[in-house]
């Protein structure tokens, strides 16, 4: 006997643009919803599905999400994939904090009765202007009174694929300290959209933070190196870099946005790469003290691997664009 399939909803996307925003969209109509994606003007057509809805404002402006997101329509839930373009204090909260706020009090005018956000998991472990306003608004959505399911993904391929290019060009591997500081289960964009919209239809998900990876073992950036070289059929080649090197940095760039206050930006960009290379992104056991691979959920079929062998066929490209870190 067949299940009865889930109703059809309307979903509204803010944040379709990014390579996640464009893998919901996808994962919305696969599931049988209708989508209507809320972009900035002057969005080509081209990167979003044809079936989808796209609405063209300003998400940093209230007014605006209202007027030209909602329109005074019946949505059933709202996606969010909002992320600030680098991380900058002041960019992290006006997108990560305020326009997600601007979102949700739009969201509740009009009634929606469900919110699914895209988190991080680096929010475990709060440190940087971009944490601290995701967490600030992850908390204004679980006061809000609607159903909520906030996802807090490992890390994305994109940001695994940054030196492909490098060792396919004959350089060696970059390491910091000796390659297994840190460790990962990453998770393909795909695989985190069909989360995401698994979340509308699953009850055991509401009203729940859901740290999620891809599917395991945990890598370290020494096994993601050696993968790649595997796959090129070459012996590994790694040059290391310490990790004191990012507290100089830091500590220069710390001291010199205190007088010229232009560089805050450039010394918030230098903390964020210190802490994704030092901090992992697995589940934060704070009882034991340490990242747990093992506690860290494990979803979907994409491999890291895979990514690289379609990598190094040209099939896709080095995808970090503005969130480039290294």
């Amino acid at each position: 006997m067949s299940l009865p399939m889930p109703p059809s909803r309307r979903v509204l996307v803010v944040g379709a643009t990014g390579s996640i925003g464009r893998a919901v969209a996808r994962a919305v109509l696969r599931a049988g919803h209708e989508v209507v994606c809320f972009v900035r003007p002057g969005t080509s057509r081209d990167v979003l599905p044809a079936q989808a809805e796209l609405r063209f404002g300003q998400v940093t402006d209230a007014q605006s999400v209202a007027r030209d997101g909602f329109r005074g329509e019946r949505f059933d839930a709202v996606i969010s994939c909002l992320a600030s373009r680098r991380g900058g204090p002041a960019d992290a909260w006006a997108v990560e904090h305020d326009a997600n706020l601007h979102v949700l009090r739009a969201a509740e005018a009009a009634g929606v009765s469900m919110f699914v956000l895209l988190s991080a998991i680096c929010v475990q472990k709060p440190r940087l202007a971009f944490q601290h306003a995701k967490l600030a608004f992850e908390q204004a959505l679980m006061r809000s009174g609607l159903t909520w399911s906030i996802v807090r993904p490992t890390a994305y391929f994109k940001s695994l694929s940054g030196q492909v290019a490098r060792v396919q060009q004959g350089k060696p591997f970059l390491l910091v300290g000796d390659g297994t500081l840190t460790a990962c289960t990453p998770i393909s964009d795909d695989d985190v959209a069909a989360f995401l919209v698994d979340c509308l239809d699953n009850p055991s998900r509401a009203n729940q933070v859901l740290p999620v990876g891809g599917p395991g073992p945990a890598l370290t950036p020494r096994a993601q190196g050696e993968m790649l070289f595997r796959l090129l059929g070459q012996p590994p080649r790694f040059r290391r870099v310490s990790p004191r090197v990012f507290d100089v940095i830091v500590g220069v760039l710390g001291a010199l946005a205190r007088v010229l206050p232009p560089l805050r930006d450039t010394a918030e960009f230098a903390r964020i790469g210190r802490y994704y290379a030092t901090e992992s992104m697995l589940v934060w056991d704070p009882t034991a003290g340490r990242y747990d691979a093992e506690a860290t959920p494990q979803y979907g079929k994409d491999t890291l691997e895979a990514h690289y062998q379609r990598m190094l066929r040209g099939e896709v490209g080095d995808e970090r664009g503005a969130h480039a870190v290294l």
